[in-house]
């Protein structure tokens, strides 16, 4: 399986010092909207995507909590990037829908972890694929739970 530029350029920064922070900067250089919860990629690999952001007044709702559509954003950041670690370069994905629930208020800082159960196989057929999606709060307390439903085909050749 061939490395997606993404996943090549998290493993030629993750490793040194701020890489990551290089990396996430890169990140939201390239998706612009990630940049207005301030994520942080801390951990990817193939099926796991780790990914925080500070609770700052560009993500308050009016109770000073993190705005449930900010948390949104986290979540697609998470599973965005286990994508890219996860598809291999000859396939391309497409979100195709979210489901989420609020479980609790977000009154820190979060974390999105989102991680498949088993690497799915790529063939030359289209798939859906459900990433779940949990984003807990400073304490480890979920927030937000939810799935992210992408579409992966072959790249046309």
């Amino acid at each position: 399986m061939s490395d997606t530029p993404t996943f090549a350029l998290w493993h030629k920064l993750a490793a040194k010092p701020g890489g990551k922070q290089l990396f996430s900067a890169a990140m939201c250089l390239r998706v612009p909207y990630f940049r207005t919860v301030l994520p942080s990629v801390r951990e990817l690999r193939p099926g796991h995507c780790e990914v925080t952001a500070p609770k700052w007044w560009g993500v308050y709702n009016h109770i000073h909590t993190f705005h449930a559509i900010a948390a949104c954003n986290l979540a697609e950041i998470a599973m965005g990037m286990l994508a890219e670690a996860t598809v291999p370069a000859t396939h391309r994905w497409l979100p195709k829908g979210m489901n989420v629930q609020y479980v609790a208020k977000a009154e820190t800082g979060l974390r999105a972890i989102a991680s498949l159960p088993a690497l799915p196989e790529f063939g030359d057929e289209g798939a859906e694929i459900d990433v779940p999606v949990t984003i807990s709060d400073s304490r480890g307390k979920p927030v937000v739970t939810g799935t992210i439903t992408i579409w992966v085909t072959p790249k046309r050749r």
